[in-house]
């Protein structure tokens, strides 16, 4: 069996991702790849400026339907989140990861000082220069401040959106404060993942580039999951190959595995 289980994934709970993307559709391509196990790591951004995500899900729902899937499945079905982080709803994070037994958090930045990525808000009156540094900056900030996370998600997203004639930063440009975040990642045993995802959406490169993988590794770094990102049934497990390759190019020959909130280790 292959225990490289794909650590961040959509269901249809996830208002962006597909109406199809059923819990159960995910685990017959689950099995069909011979993984393991499943970890569902659906969308809570509290205070969000997009209307599609004004109603949250409702966990008790979701806690009895993986409760279910569970007494009928052999397979590890893991209940995740992907957590989005904002530094005036700490409290209320806090608040639904001790409500309900995750076994694995991603905190992600999906919006910077309350303005959408997306539509294109936070890049309004910026350079690049400045989007990029700012949105650092707030990573770094997220890192040194909120504990309450497993692994921090897709580090350079950031380079998805904007309307710039090349989307890659400068990765000597950005190295002294991708540092600093890789550092308090490590001093405080969190961790990242490598996120697929820039591959689909045609950037050419995984979330976080193949530099970040080496410094995080040279800086320490021991925890990191594979995540597809996946909104529709489609997108699982896509590029893992190829990520798998990175991650031996960058000096690691495992991946971690959470369950329980608790890190475990599998080769690569």
């Amino acid at each position: 069996m292959n225990p490289l289980i794909d650590h961040h994934m959509h269901t249809y709970f996830s208002l962006d991702a597909d109406p199809n993307a059923m819990m159960e559709a995910y685990l017959v391509e689950v099995k069909k790849r011979g993984v393991t196990g499943v970890m569902f790591t659906d969308h809570v951004d509290f205070d969000n400026p997009s209307v599609i995500f004004e109603n949250p899900i409702d966990y008790d729902r979701y806690y009895a339907i993986i409760q279910e899937l569970r007494k009928n499945e052999s397979l590890f079905i893991g209940m995740g989140v992907e957590i989005g982080y904002q530094p005036h709803i700490e409290s209320i994070m806090k608040s639904l990861l001790n409500r309900y037994p995750f076994d694995f958090v991603i905190c992600s930045i999906h919006f910077g000082d309350r303005l959408d990525f997306y539509n294109g808000d936070f890049f309004k009156h910026k350079t690049q220069d400045e989007t990029y540094a700012r949105y650092f900056q707030l990573v770094l900030d997220a890192v040194q401040s909120y504990d309450e996370y497993d692994v921090f998600g897709h580090l350079d997203y950031i380079i998805r959106y904007g309307q710039f004639e090349t989307k890659m930063y400068d990765f000597d440009r950005y190295q002294p404060i991708i540092d600093q975040i890789l550092r308090v990642i490590v001093d405080k045993k969190k961790g990242i993942e490598l996120n697929t995802s820039g591959l689909r959406y045609g950037l050419g490169v995984t979330h976080p580039r193949l530099e970040v993988l080496k410094r995080y590794k040279a800086l320490g770094g021991t925890i990191i999951t594979l995540g597809s990102d996946a909104h529709r049934v489609s997108d699982y497990y896509q590029h893992f190959d190829l990520a798998i390759s990175l991650l031996k190019e960058a000096g690691f020959d495992q991946i971690t595995i959470f369950k329980n909130r608790k890190p475990s280790w599998v080769n690569i």
